[in-house]
């Protein structure tokens, strides 16, 4: 079943989903199945598996000087994605994203997941490159999502990017996009950064999932925003539990989202990581049980140093299919 199928499935069902980091470089999947594990059995409607840019690193010469080199440090998110579904049988939704690849780059991928049947797919610009002030396309590479959704879509007709017909055209593409109840960091207003997204649906996106929010109300306001501009899609909620004491500061600047004075207050008031993850885990319960109050049943939740405090809280929410 397709992630578009599982949203519209029944939308009385309480169901959640979770995103993972392929493994860095050398490391092994031991880890990354460990953490699949501990929330296979409540029944995930789907895994998201995120990808990354290359970046520059400096490699120290025998005569002492350095020389740049260039790497990725996560790479095989299509091949994590396809050992993913064929040991867990769960359906798998890797990224797709425009920083760092060509648009040749980006047909071979199309090609390798369609090989897989690997259906499902989030499509995203990508963040900008560590060493760059702001995101600069690769050369021969596009430089927002819409281009990359205009070429996906393209695809799914039966043409490659030339416009050579492809003679055996395969199961189209599933695609969801990212949006921002807060808006994108480098949207000039959130009515701007909407019409975005509302080009992205015009462009075939059946679903977008959300940036983390930790306010709910935000996340009401932006879905009726949406609604009154003709956004029809699903608007689903993306979670990430506080698990550190350092987030406080940190994941404002990172994901360039509010901290709600309440959570603020009580995260102050705790003496160790510890107690920040307890917190983060009664406040996410709550927040997640309001959302389905408010009749919303697909969440969406980021685990990446948050897999506990996830496992407990869906554990806490008893979802299941």
């Amino acid at each position: 079943m397709s992630v578009t199928e599982f949203i519209h499935q029944d939308k009385e069902a309480k169901r959640f989903s979770f995103e993972v980091l392929p493994p860095l470089k050398g490391t092994g999947t031991a880890k990354l199945f460990a953490d699949i594990d501990k929330l296979r059995e409540f029944d995930p409607a789907y895994i998201n598996i995120t990808t990354h840019h290359s970046e520059f690193v400096y490699h120290e010469l025998e005569n002492g000087q350095f020389e740049r080199r260039r790497i990725r440090r996560r790479p095989g998110t299509i091949a994590i994605a396809a050992a993913i579904q064929q040991r867990y049988q769960i359906p798998v939704q890797p990224h797709v994203i425009c920083s760092g690849a060509t648009i040749e780059d980006i047909e071979y991928e199309l090609l390798d997941l369609q090989f897989l049947g690997i259906n499902d797919l989030l499509l995203l610009r990508g963040d900008k490159a560590k060493e760059d002030s702001r995101f600069q396309p690769t050369p021969g590479g596009h430089a927002h999502t819409t281009d990359l959704m205009a070429q996906v879509k393209r695809f799914n007709e039966g043409f490659f990017a030339d416009g050579t017909p492809i003679k055996n055209p395969g199961r189209p593409f599933d695609y969801g996009v990212a949006c921002y109840p807060e808006k994108h960091e480098e949207a000039p207003n959130l009515e701007m950064d909407m019409q975005y997204l509302k080009q992205k649906q015009d462009l075939g996106a059946q679903y977008a999932v959300t940036q983390l929010f930790f306010d709910n109300e935000k996340y009401y306001a932006f879905v009726e925003k949406a609604r009154q501009m003709g956004i029809t899609i699903p608007i689903i909620p993306g979670i990430k539990p506080m698990a550190k004491l350092s987030q406080l500061t940190v994941v404002p600047k990172t994901f360039h989202c509010d901290i709600p004075e309440p959570l603020a207050k009580e995260v102050v008031k705790c003496k160790t990581d510890e107690d920040a993850k307890q917190l983060g885990i009664e406040w996410t319960t709550q927040q997640c049980k309001d959302l389905y109050a408010h009749g919303v049943h697909n969440i969406h939740f980021y685990t990446v140093s948050a897999v506990d405090s996830v496992a407990e809280i869906v554990k806490r929410l008893v979802v299941r299919g």
